[in-house]
């Protein structure tokens, strides 16, 4: 089916939003709630929040759902909200990797706009079947890529794009992580408990979950896509079932190289996403850790550091950025943005106008598909001892 607009209207509300998943003891879904309420452009009005009926409905409680929109499964919130006048405009997934693929397909069938955590899918069949009903349906998909909803970042894009450093010759990314240093998966931590679960999790271990960011990270700035990895995945801590660090070369189109890095066992790093992108005449680098800053390094000249509104900063910065210069932004005004571009890209369609094309840089069912074929690359790779793979092939 195709969704078609209405006849060309101003709607003076906020979005109504759902969620699926993120109740008690769940970190990422008040990560989501956060961002939805930040620009207040969503209010959240329903929510199959758990998998346990009882947890659901306290969860629901606690975040003032009406409990006869409090539903104990996402099959059955997709049919009544479909059913109601008032039912939700959109779906926030934000559960473990195993449950994207049929809670996103039941919300698009019911003609509902998604809105959906990484990894998309855990295959790539089940990925390319999400993009296809994203194409019959016409709805709106959004992924929650965080990291390309920061101002430096997409900065950093639009430099590329506008070919101020050039033909693009390397991409090196890194994202260390330490919180999987020890077993956490056997201590009572719920995150790492999933996350090292290959029935949850997928194949893949910190690949799926921080190295998929860092390839949509260079993928997304530089341009270009990686046509072929070698990959080689480790597991360090004794047990585990999923890789816990992974080195790899990359072959981008085009005859760029890059290199990829992703541990959860490197002692010392919280949270150390790293891009560098460098061209023909310049470079540019930008850390999540110090993300209101982006050195630009033309070729022979001093290097230049541009602060998020201050001077250097373009347009696509300004988009994405909410308070004055010398008043740092971070990690929730980014997951925000993810949240604002897509709330502006729904609305178009309801008051049956152009979205604004600012709000064209969220991440979507195409770099879903792109993220699972990387991770399944990552793993074919891996298993073969690091051969080349193509993501075309797997």
């Amino acid at each position: 089916m195709t969704i078609e607009a209405s006849s060309t209207t101003t709607v003076s509300r906020r979005l109504r939003l759902g969620m699926v998943g993120g109740g008690r003891g769940a970190f990422i879904g008040a990560v989501h709630r956060i961002a939805a309420r930040l620009d207040d452009r969503y209010e959240l009005v329903a929510g199959a929040l758990s998998s346990d009926p009882e947890r659901a409905r306290a969860s629901a409680a606690d975040l003032h759902i009406a409990p006869d929109r409090a539903y104990a499964d996402f099959e059955a919130m997709a049919k009544a909200e479909a059913a109601r006048p008032d039912g939700i405009d959109v779906v926030a997934i934000v559960t473990p990797n195993h449950l994207h693929a049929p809670i996103a397909t039941a919300f698009l069938k019911a003609g509902i706009h998604v809105i959906c955590d990484k990894p998309m899918t855990r295959t790539v069949a089940e990925a390319e079947a999400l993009a296809a009903l994203v194409a019959e349906t016409g709805l709106i998909f959004a992924l929650t890529h965080t990291y390309t909803g920061y101002p430096m970042v997409r900065q950093a894009r639009s430099m590329v794009a506008a070919g101020e450093l050039g033909p693009i010759r390397l991409v090196q990314v890194e994202y260390p992580q330490d919180w999987l240093t020890v077993a956490a998966e056997t201590m009572g931590s719920k995150q790492a408990e999933w996350r090292t679960d290959p029935n949850r999790a997928g194949a893949a271990g910190g690949v799926g979950d921080i190295g998929s960011h860092a390839m949509q990270l260079a993928e997304y700035v530089s341009g270009l896509e990686c046509e072929a990895l070698a990959a080689d995945l480790t597991t360090f801590v004794p047990g585990r079932h999923l890789d816990d660090n992974a080195g790899m070369l990359l072959r981008f189109a085009g005859g760029a190289r890059g290199m990829l890095w992703c541990s959860q066992v490197a002692p010392g790093n919280a949270n150390a996403l790293r891009l560098r992108v460098y061209g023909e005449r310049a470079g540019v680098e930008w850390s999540q850790e110090s993300p209101n800053e982006l050195a630009f390094s033309p070729f022979g000249e001093p290097t230049r550091t541009i602060i998020r509104s201050g001077p250097g900063a373009n347009a696509v910065a300004s988009h994405a950025s909410r308070i004055p210069g010398g008043h740092p932004e971070g990690y929730l005004e980014a997951f925000a943005q993810i949240y604002t571009d897509t709330a502006e890209l729904i609305m178009a369609r309801i008051e049956n106008r152009s979205a604004d094309p600012a709000a064209m840089a969220v991440p979507t069912v195409r770099d879903g598909v792109r993220g699972v074929r990387f991770i399944t690359a990552a793993v074919a790779s891996g298993r073969a001892n690091a051969v080349w793979t193509k993501l075309a092939d797997v």
